[in-house]
């Protein structure tokens, strides 16, 4: 089985959270992040100063970071087939991090998931006993 390593050459900021990715073999893809900006770790990203921020690190050559986030140069060549999966990944990062909350403070998730973990919590579903 041949594995392909793929290689992020290059991008430019085109829009908030919107990146044009180039890579070793041509490709050229322009990637929308929104969908997968949350927990602990991309969930910050949703403030654009710190998504701006982002580098290419030439020693893995990929995207990073300041505040340790990057994605496989895998990933983000093979993006729209990868999308389906890692946005559902990051609604549930979303759902099991307290801490994914907007700068005012509210919770980031759509009402009704936000009802249902507060539903869960109050009948003791979502607490842990501390002995």
């Amino acid at each position: 089985m041949i594995h392909t390593l793929h290689r992020v050459t290059a991008f430019s900021i085109v829009g908030p959270y919107r990146l044009r990715v180039g890579f070793r073999d041509g490709l050229v893809r322009e990637i929308d992040f929104t969908p997968v900006l949350g927990g602990s770790l991309f969930g910050p990203l949703r403030d654009e100063t710190l998504f701006n921020r982002v580098r290419l690190d030439p020693e893995v050559h990929t995207l990073v970071w300041p505040n340790g986030a990057d994605f496989d140069p895998a990933t983000l060549h093979d993006w729209p087939d990868v999308l389906p999966a890692l946005a559902e990944r990051a609604r549930t990062w979303a759902m099991n991090d307290p801490g994914t909350r907007s700068a005012n403070g509210t919770d980031e998730r759509p009402v009704s998931e936000a009802a249902e973990a507060s539903n869960n919590w109050s009948e003791g579903k979502g607490s842990k006993s501390v002995r």
